[in-house]
C-alpha cells in the first residue's frame, strides 16, 4: 500500500481509479483472471500488524478455528468501548443485538463484536464473549453490575464437513484469549474457515473462501476492515475486473463467471445451496457520533459491492458492523460532513481489498478448491 503521505496526496489529487491503482500497485489489464504473483504488491504479508484491523488503536482482534470441521469464530474486542453501527443488506441475515447499536438506541458503546460460522448455532459464541468481558469487568453498567453487550452476526458453513460441529459458548471464549493488538491472521481462520464462494451454480462447484484484513492511512486517521467471505457471488478484483475465485465449470479448474450464466438464463432453476453471507467489521480510530458510524457501516456494503457478484442477494445475510474508538490525535469533536465522506470512502476500499485478501489467503479443502489451487498465486508473507 502507499504510504501516508502518498496517501494524503491521493486523497486529494487523484481519481478512485488512480488511488486504487496507487493503492494496489497492479496496472489494469484484460485478461479475465490474474496470473500468478500479480498481488504480491497488493497484500504485502498473511500477518502482521501493518494492513489490518488490528492498525486501528483501541482493536484486538482473535480467532477461534476448531479444524476438525472446520469452523470458527472471530472476536473484535474494543476493551475501552467503542461506537458501534450495523448496516444489514442480504435477506437471510442471522444477527444479535443489532437493534441495540442502531442511532436511535440508548447504549452509546459497545465493547465487543463477534463474527461466527455455524449458522444460527453460532451465536452461541457470543455467550463466551460476555463471559471473558464479564470477568474482566466490563460492560454497561446497571445497578446490579456490568453487562457484556456483543453485537454479534454469522454466517452459514454447516456444510462443509460434519455440521453437528459449530463455535459454541467455549469458542468464543477461547477466541477472546486469543486476541491480540499485534496481528491478524487471514485464509482459513476463524469466521471463515469453513467459508466458501461462488455457489449459485451448486456447491459442487464452489471455491474455498475465508477471513481477509486491510487498512489505509490517511494522515492520522486510519480505517481498517475485517471480513469473513462466504459469498453466494464470486470474488472479483475491482481494479481490473479479473475473477479471483467463484463458480466453476464443468471441468472444475476453470471458472463459470456467474454474471454471464446469470445474462445467458443458465442458472439452475433452484439454486441447491439457500445460505451464504459475508459478515464483517470495519473500524476507525476517527471520532464519530453513533448516526456517523452507522453511516460508515452503509458506505463500507460498497466495497462487498465492488468485489462480489452478485451480492446483496436474498440467499445472503451480508452484515457489516462499524465501530469508531475515538482515538484520533484530532481531538474529541467528530468529523464533519467531509471528513464523514473521506472515512466512509476509504472504509468501502478496504472492505474490497479485505474481501480480495481473504480469497488470496484461503486454503483448499477437499473439493473445494481455492484461488491458489488453481491459479497458482497466493499472499506471500
Amino acid at each position: 500500500m502507499a504510504d501516508n503521505s502518498e496517501t494524503e496526496q491521493l486523497s486529494n489529487s487523484r481519481t478512485r481509479r488512480d488511488f486504487l491503482l496507487n493503492v494496489s500497485g497492479t496496472a489494469m489489464g484484460s485478461h479475465l483472471f490474474a496470473p500468478a504473483g500479480m498481488f504480491s504488491s497488493v497484500f504485502p504479508g498473511l500477518s502482521g500488524a501493518s494492513g489490518s484491523l488490528c492498525d486501528v488503536t483501541g482493536i484486538k482482534v482473535g480467532h477461534y478455528t476448531d479444524v476438525r470441521r472446520p469452523t470458527g469464530c472471530t472476536v473484535i474486542l474494543t476493551e475501552a468501548g467503542a461506537t458501534a453501527g450495523v448496516d444489514v443488506r442480504g435477506s437471510a441475515p442471522g444477527t444479535r443485538e443489532t437493534d441495540l447499536i442502531q442511532p436511535s438506541s440508548t447504549v452509546e458503546r459497545i465493547h465487543a463484536i463477534l463474527l461466527s460460522g455455524g449458522s444460527a448455532f453460532g451465536l452461541d459464541a457470543a455467550s463466551g464473549v460476555m463471559q471473558f468481558l464479564e470477568e474482566k469487568g466490563i460492560g454497561y453498567s446497571t445497578p446490579a453490575g456490568k453487562v457484556p453487550l456483543v453485537p454479534a452476526a454469522i454466517l452459514f458453513d454447516l456444510q462443509v464437513g460434519d455440521p453437528a460441529i459449530r463455535p459454541d459458548r467455549q469458542a468464543g471464549y477461547l477466541a477472546c484469549k486469543n486476541a491480540t493488538a499485534e496481528s491478524c491472521d487471514e485464509g482459513n481462520v476463524g469466521a471463515g474457515a469453513g467459508a466458501t464462494v461462488g455457489k449459485l451454480l451448486g456447491f459442487d462447484k464452489a471455491m474455498k473462501g475465508g477471513t481477509g484484513t486491510a487498512s489505509i492511512r490517511s494522515g492520522g486517521t486510519v480505517v481498517g476492515a475485517l471480513v469473513a467471505v462466504n459469498a453466494v457471488g464470486d470474488v472479483v478484483d475491482p481494479q481490473s475486473g479479473r475473477i479471483l475465485a467463484g463458480a466453476r465449470a464443468a471441468d472444475g479448474k476453470t471458472l463459470a463467471n456467474t454474471i454471464d450464466q446469470i445474462r445467458h438464463g443458465k442458472l439452475p432453476p433452484s439454486p441447491s445451496l439457500k445460505e451464504n453471507t459475508t459478515i464483517g467489521v470495519v473500524a476507525t480510530n476517527a471520532p464519530l457520533s453513533k448516526s456517523q458510524v452507522s453511516k460508515m457501516a452503509q458506505m463500507a456494503h460498497d466495497g462487498l459491492a465492488r468485489s462480489i457478484n452478485p451480492v446483496h442477494t436474498p440467499i445472503d445475510g451480508d452484515t457489516l458492523f462499524a465501530l469508531s474508538t475515538h482515538v484520533s490525535p484530532s481531538g474529541d469533536s467528530v468529523a464533519n460532513v467531509f471528513e464523514m465522506i473521506q472515512i466512509g470512502a476509504l472504509a468501502a476500499e478496504a472492505v474490497a481489498m479485505a474481501v480480495c485478501r481473504a480469497i488470496l489467503a484461503a486454503k483448499g479443502l477437499p473439493a473445494l478448491p481455492s484461488h491458489h489451487d488453481i491459479f497458482g498465486s497466493a499472499l506471500r508473507g
